[in-house]
């Protein structure tokens, strides 16, 4: 038996994320997750390439809950999924109403690729929009992978056939592990934001970021910059041969209808 103390705090546990999931069915149903998108542009031209969705709870009382902490409180309630589909729905439903040249971007969280079911999941949501599979990207990130790499690929690689193509997210964050770029079908790295921090005054970080673009080659990996903040950086990412950048240079995450507006007055 459990001291007394554990038994409380077990409870203490169930109880909160019991509350939780209460709360998270209420902010589903009466539309506090919000949809904010962040432009991303080709490097060569300057021109509006798509945007990344990011999720964001608008909670009555705890303010606005960032996407990383709804998708720790969502896990842990058993409504990832559930979070998944809306998020996935809402962005689409916007992104069908652009310019048909442009990219969506989501984020895929650990909790979705370990469900035996994602690949079908998604699929679903997809088809259910008007928006085509083939102008949609995943991001995914070693987190994400870790558990269960070849389940990973299994799913990734069923969506892919579908046309959905998949960026590895936060490339140089931490220990990067080089298999995915062997068995996973990738079609972007995209670069976190310190890989190009230090590139406009560091030569060592100028040569990290030319080997990383120079090995995407070879692989047949588009490269995304992010963090972008400095003509600077620009620059020299697009000197580099990176294909994409995001930043707030050009542009931070707006509303969706702010986005559209931005999106039709770039045509």
């Amino acid at each position: 038996m459990l001291p007394i103390r554990e038994r409380r705090t077990s409870t203490d546990r169930r109880k909160n994320d019991e509350a939780i999931a209460a709360e998270l069915a209420v902010a589903l149903a009466e539309g506090q997750i919000e949809i904010l998108f962040q432009p991303q542009f080709f490097c060569a031209s300057d021109a509006l390439a798509g945007a990344e969705a990011l999720a964001r709870w608008n909670h009555p009382v705890r303010g606005r809950i960032g996407a990383e902490t709804m998708f720790a409180l969502a896990a842990r309630a058993g409504m990832s999924e559930a979070l998944t589909r809306r998020i996935a729905s809402q962005a689409l439903a916007a992104a069908a109403a652009w310019p048909a040249d442009l990219r969506l971007s989501l984020n895929v969280t650990a909790s979705d690729i370990a469900a035996d079911d994602f690949a079908t999941v998604l699929a679903d949501v997809i088809a259910r929009s008007d928006f085509p599979a083939e102008r949609l990207t995943l991001e995914l990130t070693e987190q994400a992978l870790v558990r269960d790499m070849e389940g990973s690929a299994e799913q990734i690689a069923r969506l892919a056939d579908s046309g959905v193509r998949f960026a590895l997210d936060d490339f140089g964050a931490g220990f990067c592990n080089f298999r995915y770029l062997k068995i996973l079908p990738l079609h972007y790295l995209k670069l976190d934001r310190t890989m190009v921090e230090g590139i406009v005054n560091d030569a060592r970080d100028l040569a990290v970021l030319r080997a990383i673009v120079a090995m995407a080659g070879a692989l047949d990996l588009a490269v995304i910059a992010e963090g972008i903040e400095s003509e600077a950086q620009l620059e020299k990412v697009r000197a580099e041969g990176c294909a994409l950048f995001q930043g707030f240079l050009r542009a931070r995450p707006m509303e969706a209808a702010s986005f559209a507006r931005f999106a039709h007055d770039g045509e």
